[in-house]
């Protein structure tokens, strides 16, 4: 389909009224006095063709004038708008950023790998409505419901320790979740709530919500994150500064996997970098909502053999102007 990127241009072909006008006022009484051909092969040709032959050079910069015009324009081609099926759901992202967050058995430590793996996530998920709660001794919203994925990621690049103090309210992190996403208008809705440890404190309790979960038709994916075995973890000595001490990695997966049974989700255990991103993957290809999207194709400019064609009316001008039809006055 051909169309034009500046069609406003198109008025300049208004110009050739005045230009027309001008040329027939001038020449309407006017004919070369003399004509010397510089070829002799022109030598026979009469005065009338030769007279002609400078109209016609007239009408070659037109033409040339009007091949400008159109480059100006930018001429396009362009397929037809296609509708297609895309995917499209409302989701939470739930993220526990306790201090045990900072153990390094991930690299550099299990929050940086969980917010890098969660934007990569958030990037991937154009047309989703999908929110940020963020918990540890406390829970709030960090980015309600939305599309705007700049948003979503760059919040998730802030996050850090120091937002909250410090604990692990299971409970309250998936209850807020479920306050931020059961007003939502998509067939689907879902949760996906990422912890480190056990529920330590806070107001709800991480069974309780997770009915709540069920009877709003929310499902919720959990994951346990932390190694089998021991871990090195944050620990502040007797000279007030941060050291890694090896622990024991305690995930109460057991509630965790009742979370995800009761809502019809699914527990995941993510022991490194890799397990946390495929397990990110997985749920990425079980959430899924069909719905209609418009695209327009490819566009590509056209212009370039109007501007061949201009330049070769140009040369074509000047040359016949400095040969057959060259004039002296």
């Amino acid at each position: 389909m051909m169309q034009l990127a500046h069609p406003g241009l198109l008025w300049l072909f208004l110009l050739y009224i005045p230009l027309i006008a001008w040329y027939i006022l001038r020449h309407r009484d006017a004919y070369p006095s003399m004509g010397i051909s510089t070829s002799s092969w022109t030598s026979g040709v009469g005065r009338p063709l030769r007279q002609y032959g400078l109209y016609f050079l007239f009408v070659l910069r037109l033409l040339a004038l009007g091949c400008v015009i159109i480059v100006l324009a930018r001429p396009q081609s362009s397929d037809a708008w296609s509708t297609s099926k895309t995917e499209g759901t409302d989701m939470i992202i739930a993220l526990d950023i306790s201090s045990s967050m900072l153990a390094r058995d991930f690299k550099p430590d299990r929050l940086e790998a969980a917010k890098k793996i969660a934007s990569k996530f958030i990037n991937g998920r154009e047309n989703d409505n999908m929110g940020l709660v963020v918990f540890a001794g406390e829970a709030f919203t960090g980015v309600p419901m939305t599309t705007d994925r700049a948003t979503l990621m760059n919040y998730v690049q802030s996050l850090n320790r120091e937002m909250l103090e410090d604990g692990t309210a299971i409970g309250d992190g998936l209850a807020t979740s479920i306050n931020r996403i059961k007003s939502g208008q998509a067939k689907s809705k879902s949760i996906i709530l990422l912890t480190d440890g056990s529920n330590n404190t806070g107001i709800v309790s991480p069974l309780m919500a997770a009915e709540i979960a069920h009877k709003e038709g929310i499902k919720v994916y959990t994951i346990g994150i932390g190694t089998n075995g021991m871990a090195p973890y944050p620990q502040i000595n007797m000279f007030g500064r941060m050291e890694f001490v090896p622990q024991p990695v305690v995930i109460d997966e057991g509630t965790l996997k009742q979370i995800s049974d009761i809502t019809g989700g699914k527990y995941f255990r993510a022991t490194g970098n890799k397990v946390l991103a495929d397990i990110f993957a997985e749920i990425d290809s079980l959430e899924t909502s069909e719905i209609d999207v418009r695209h327009f194709s490819h566009t590509e400019d056209t212009y370039f053999p109007w501007a061949i064609a201009a330049l070769g009316l140009l040369l074509l001008d000047l040359l016949l102007r400095n040969t057959w039809l060259r004039t002296m006055p």
